[in-house]
């Protein structure tokens, strides 16, 4: 059981696609766990296409992981999806994480690539399923509602085996679909509060189906700045935050110090999360690699000084 930090991208905040590369650079060989890429199409604010953003980190890093935070299963083909996701992780050497929601209901994406919202949570069980089977079966026979596969196989299999399989989400529907068929699960934006209950859920019911989660695979993410919140960009995000939650954003960020970043950590590692998405709230290639900078140099130390102390707890215990 371990510890873990990531960062994610939800904009793409850099000048230009060099930027992007020295901010990999600076990831990869920093320490940072993985980097997770947001799922947005159809969007003013700029952002990348996450399974492209796979492939293309699959050959501009070494050491990374990276996963999709998270992919919206509902709009893509699961034989394709499963395909495209085991020739990323073979071209990685295993280093994809993949991992799945159904996708909102008010996103623009499904409309503007002709998708129905309805039946979009059933259309992402079957396939979960499908993807999973073909991973690991060389004939995939299955019979739904909306996917019908006979005598199906891809190849190359993934690297890894069995293949991480994350599932996003909160209602009770992605609940049962991630003790059924999840290797993790990911919180979307939201409190340490919030994700205990949801956490405590999924273990009971993958009891109840006889599978089991590893406690270091859940987990949770938040903004987090180097600053002050008077700083112009902290006070963009808080807006933009509130207006998607409708409420105010404590609980959701830290700015400050290490003190502030690490208290969050703590309250979310209390709730059951052991692994961290950590979202640079910054703007432009320079202001990014500073946090990040300033992340690798005194916030990751600090998360590996409280795994090492959880570590010998559970020693002593």
């Amino acid at each position: 059981m371990t510890i873990g930090a990531g960062i994610g991208i939800a904009n793409f905040t850099f000048d230009d696609g060099n930027g992007f590369w020295e901010w990999i650079d600076l990831c990869d060989n920093g320490g940072v766990d993985s980097i997770w890429q947001s799922d947005r199409i159809i969007e003013k604010t700029p952002n990348l296409e996450t399974m492209s953003v796979m492939a293309a980190l699959a050959g501009g890093s070494k050491r990374l992981k990276f996963g999709m935070n998270v992919a919206s299963m509902a709009l893509r083909d699961p034989v394709i999806m499963a395909k495209a996701c085991a020739t990323i992780d073979v071209l990685s050497n295993g280093r994809l994480l993949p991992a799945f929601g159904v996708g909102s209901a008010l996103s623009r994406d499904f409309t503007a690539t002709g998708r129905d919202t309805k039946g979009r949570g059933k259309r992402s069980e079957e396939g979960l399923q499908i993807m999973a089977r073909l991973w690991t079966e060389d004939r995939v026979n299955f019979e739904g509602e909306y996917y019908r596969l006979e005598d199906a196989t891809i190849a190359p299999k993934p690297v890894q085996n069995p293949m991480p399989l994350w599932v996003g989400g909160s209602a009770p529907a992605a609940i049962e679909r991630t003790a059924k068929w999840g290797t993790g699960w990911q919180a979307g934006i939201e409190t340490a509060e919030q994700i205990a209950p949801v956490i405590t859920a999924i273990k009971q019911r993958a009891g109840e189906l006889g599978r089991k989660i590893d406690d270091d695979h859940f987990g949770a993410g938040f903004g987090f700045r180097f600053g002050s919140s008077d700083d112009p960009v902290v006070q963009r995000h808080n807006a933009v935050l509130e207006k998607r939650l409708g409420k105010q954003p404590e609980g959701y960020s830290a700015v400050g110090g290490v003190d502030e970043m690490m208290a969050l950590v703590e309250d979310f590692y209390r709730a059951g999360a052991h692994k961290f998405i950590l979202r640079p709230i910054a703007s432009g290639t320079a202001d990014t690699m500073e946090q990040t900078q300033l992340m690798v140099e005194h916030l990751l130390p600090a998360i590996s000084a409280l795994n090492s102390r959880e570590k010998n707890k559970r020693k002593a215990g």
